[in-house]
């Protein structure tokens, strides 16, 4: 099991394959996403690699995180997560990835933070139908009608759609195929869409269900070492 990376979600575009159809991708980067810490079954009980991405000022980062990161040498970083790894695929502190750490046509899961929608009526938050526009039915069109029995049960049951706050939940989406990479501005290109904002941080792991490719590195792809792949990276011209 390798480690995943922190990618920032910079939008959506379209790319042409070879047969002219055109392929909606969310392109992703890979921002100096580094290692900065590895948890071993001797100290933690289990396997894995905390990485940071991104960029943060030093004024904004509190004493205790600012003596982690100079510990390991590192700059502050704006996102930090841990990822769960077999003994064999662990990476030195400090290490940075890269974006040909994922192969094209290799399928990978997605985990990101929903774009928040605020307080939402249940026709907009669970797709309700709404109510009548006539026969009675008097300004309470977008209502979500009864929530209750009678007086047995005498209550309203947990998890009733109702109307409340919508969006801001961490949701993972599974199998998508990675369609691109460009190693020289290090971008992941997606098939699809992809949750989470413009700017928000996501992470990409490799798919649960589905093999990993035999030409993916192992323990990963570190900027600086020997490029896995030129020849794809040549013919790709960025996002059109």
């Amino acid at each position: 099991m390798r480690t995943g990376l922190i990618a920032k979600k910079l939008g959506m575009t379209r790319i042409y394959r070879e047969d002219g159809t055109h392929v909606p991708v969310t392109v992703m980067q890979i921002d100096n996403c580094q290692v900065l810490g590895q948890r071993t079954a001797e100290t933690s009980g289990y396997t894995a690699l905390q990485l940071g991405a991104g960029e943060k000022k030093a004024k904004r980062v509190n004493r205790a995180e600012r003596g982690q990161f100079a510990a390991v040498n590192v700059a502050p970083k704006a996102k930090v997560a841990e990822f769960r790894v077999s003994e064999d695929n662990m990476i030195d502190i400090g290490a940075e990835l890269s974006a040909e750490h994922f192969v094209p046509g290799q399928k990978v899961d997605v985990t990101g933070e929903t774009i928040g929608k605020g307080f939402a009526g249940a026709m907009k938050r669970h797709n309700f139908g709404g109510l009548r526009a006539t026969h009675g039915v008097s300004v309470s069109h977008r209502s979500h009608g009864s929530t209750g029995q009678r007086q047995d049960p005498g209550r309203v049951f947990k998890g009733k759609k109702m109307a409340g706050h919508m969006g801001a939940k961490q949701r993972t989406t599974q199998n998508i195929e990675v369609v691109r990479i460009d190693a020289g501005r290090n971008l992941v290109l997606l098939k699809g869409a992809i949750p989470g904002p413009k700017g928000g941080w996501v992470l990409i792991r490799d798919a649960i269900k589905r093999e990993l490719p035999a030409e993916a590195p192992k323990p990963g792809a570190l900027r600086g070492k020997a490029e896995a792949a030129p020849a794809e990276v040549s013919e790709d011209k960025g996002a059109e």
